[in-house]
């Protein structure tokens, strides 16, 4: 889901680079009167998006309008008749789509769409401390927007993560692909039955926050108070939000989930995910696709969107947002790294209006290998964001160089101890074990000596994190290394870590009556 202090004017908790955007608008509005529509040549421009740009109202409106559905037209990953969830979460990227979608299935629309849409919102209001009324105020505000566009929308408490289960970090099955014809053909029946054979959506109920035990809210919030640092308090957040939208989409009968991350947001989001290690998870971070998840596929039609221009066309068409303060509202542009990137691309973007086009078009270029494994299951992917892991490396990498520094200067290590590190080479003789020592004293956290059986005094703890950390990516490693502890992260986690883990131990005491890749066609 989009950042809801995504330049939202009426936002009191967006930080000042928000109002100097929306004043340079009105500037531009002021400005542009006594020019004409690049389109229409008749009209006056009411808007300049771009040097030479400009464009009254209705043409702004077709521009904006076209773009939405041919980025939908031109990937046909979408087929006609499927269930589409909106992850919507208040802000204006998200309620732009939202009002995309509704204008695309009204009756008077030209080229209408053909999927049947819901709509998802997960309150996280016991992430920031709100109370329950504050709470049922924002939910009652979205819910007046939901029932508005007539579709199914389901209202979703951040603690309903905790009762999730483990398929949901599970590898599931990706639907067979299905050649290029099949789209055509699924249109053209369509249209032959005039849309009758296909599901309609449901009727709106009047739903408010669903009730939340008070001991699920006290275990959210300890979760996210055992995170060290606002970096990875704000990753392990979206990773939870997404678990929790991909569960409701399977269990509601969604086939595609629907993003609301506009350009200039997956422009940010390219430079904060190089900054926290996911650089071999960019391209399922910000294409247009992710099929990571397999039976669900998430999707990002406004990417091709720059907050500027939802800016105007909120603005223009009157499309309703609700302001809801995040983790990082006023918070320093150094709290963390999603807060720093995000305001040196936007000043950058200032001074030079091309900053954003130009990292947004790095992005589409970037493809990421799976890397396979001998065995049923595939890809081995992380733990907690399921996409393929890149630990898996040669010896003589960058990644391996880290380990070795990060061991060497006394932290703990991101795949185990030593041991499993640095295994030696055969017919060289093991190195003794290291003296006794906290594992934190290095880091000055610790209390600097050993423990009562002469290992670390958390030795208690080393063994199940050190266990996680060996299912899980690089940059996800990093943020379960910033937690005081992970006996608080949620059940489905832990149990399917163990279960992988258990997998991982019967598939070694069995290795040697397995055929490798090679060997399966002697």
């Amino acid at each position: 889901m989009e950042n809801h202090r995504e330049h939202n004017p009426r936002s009191p908790h967006c930080h000042h680079q928000c109002h100097s955007c929306f004043n340079m608008a009105a500037l531009l509005l002021f400005v542009s009167v006594s020019k004409k529509c690049v389109k229409c040549k008749e009209a006056p421009a009411a808007l300049v998006i771009r040097a030479g740009d400009a464009y009254c109202r209705l043409c702004f409106k077709d521009f904006f309008i076209h773009k939405f559905k041919a980025v939908l037209g031109k990937n046909r990953i979408i087929f006609p008749g499927e269930k589409v969830l909106l992850a919507v979460s208040g802000g204006p990227s998200s309620c732009s789509m939202l009002r995309q979608v509704q204008e695309g299935l009204s009756e008077k629309a030209n080229k209408k769409l053909r999927f049947v849409p819901g709509v998802a919102f997960i309150d996280e209001g016991a992430a920031i401390g709100q109370s329950v009324e504050e709470r049922q105020r924002t939910v009652a505000e979205l819910q007046a927007v939901f029932q508005a566009t007539g579709f199914p929308f389901y209202i979703l408490p951040l603690e309903q993560v905790l009762d999730l289960p483990a398929s949901v970090v599970a590898t599931n099955p990706s639907p067979s692909e299905q050649p290029a014809s099949a789209y055509k053909a699924a249109v053209d029946h369509f249209v032959e039955t005039d849309g009758s054979n296909f599901p309609r959506p449901q009727e709106p109920k009047k739903t408010l926050l669903p009730r939340v035990q008070e001991s699920h809210t006290l275990m959210l919030q300890q979760l996210l108070a055992s995170v060290k640092t606002l970096t990875a308090r704000e990753e392990l957040l979206n990773t939870l939000r997404q678990h929790l939208l991909v569960h409701t989409a399977r269990t509601e009968g969604y086939s595609k989930l629907m993003l609301g991350d506009s350009c200039t947001r997956l422009a940010v989001k390219l430079l904060t995910s190089i900054s926290l290690g996911r650089g071999a998870q960019l391209a399922q971070d910000t294409g247009f696709s992710d099929s990571r998840y397999g039976d669900i596929i998430l999707v990002r039609p406004m990417r091709d969107y720059s907050a500027k221009e939802v800016a105007y066309y909120n603005h223009l068409f009157t499309v309703p947002s609700v302001v809801i303060p995040s983790v990082d509202t006023k918070t320093v542009d150094k709290a963390s790294i999603q807060r720093l990137t995000e305001s040196f691309v936007t000043k950058l973007q200032t001074d030079f209006p091309s900053t954003v086009s130009t990292i947004y078009r790095t992005s589409e270029k970037l493809q990421t290998a799976c890397r396979k494994r001998s065995g049923a299951d595939g890809c081995d992917r992380c733990l907690l964001c399921l996409c393929s892991l890149d630990t898996a490396v040669e010896e003589p990498s960058a990644f391996q160089a880290t380990l070795i520094s990060d061991q060497l200067s006394g932290s703990k290590c991101l795949r185990g101890s030593a041991a499993e590190t640095l295994r030696p080479e055969p017919g060289r003789p093991e190195s003794p074990p290291p003296t006794a020592q906290c594992c934190s004293s290095a880091e000055g956290r610790g209390c600097g000596r050993a423990g009562s059986d002469g290992g670390c005094c958390s030795s208690a703890k080393l063994p199940e994190t050190t266990g996680l950390k060996s299912l899980l990516c690089y940059s996800c490693a990093l943020t379960v290394r910033d937690m005081s502890t992970v006996n608080h992260l949620p059940q489905y986690i832990l149990s399917e870590a163990q279960r992988r883990q258990r997998r991982s131990q019967m598939r070694e005491e069995i290795s040697e009556f397995l055929l490798d890749d090679g060997d399966e066609g002697n």
